[in-house]
């Protein structure tokens, strides 16, 4: 499915309708270009699961996974910088790739796609001069879910 998404509040609307689709135990893998939006849509998933307003999410860019003790728990992770998959034994791959206490949101998903659980959810953020949209797909075991 195909989501436009003309500005932040939008981005951020779109994470929110993730986190109140998904439960404990999804894994979401997060593409797009750089500066596409994909930490802002894990902002608006964190905000909307978080008992604290305007809870701050920041890009793990550096710090490779950021936890946030929202209603289930969030991990966060950016493998941007991660060259090779015996790199992220260091950042605990197990609870991010199976988070059976939470939900895992994890960027550039696509550079360990054999990772990736066969029910994770997948979103892709697309940019075409100043148009952005999402493509959101979710596992075919999840049909009482829905996002739009």
């Amino acid at each position: 499915m195909q989501i436009d998404l003309p500005d932040l509040a939008a981005t951020h609307a779109l994470g929110a309708e993730l986190a109140a689709a998904v439960s404990t135990g999804t894994v979401i893998g997060l593409d797009g270009d750089l500066g596409a939006g994909k930490t802002e849509l894990v902002r608006g998933f964190v905000r909307f699961l978080s008992a604290e307003a305007g809870a701050e999410v920041a890009s793990p860019t550096f710090a490779l996974v950021h936890e946030y003790d929202c209603q289930p728990r969030v991990r966060h992770a950016d493998l941007y910088r991660v060259e090779v998959a015996e790199e992220l034994e260091a950042i605990g791959a197990d609870d991010l790739f199976d988070p059976r206490d939470g939900v895992s949101l994890i960027e550039w998903s696509q550079r360990f796609e054999s990772l990736l659980p066969v029910d994770a959810w997948r979103v892709w953020i697309h940019r075409e001069g100043d148009r952005r949209w999402a493509e959101v797909t979710k596992p075919a075991s999840q049909t009482g879910h829905s996002v739009r």
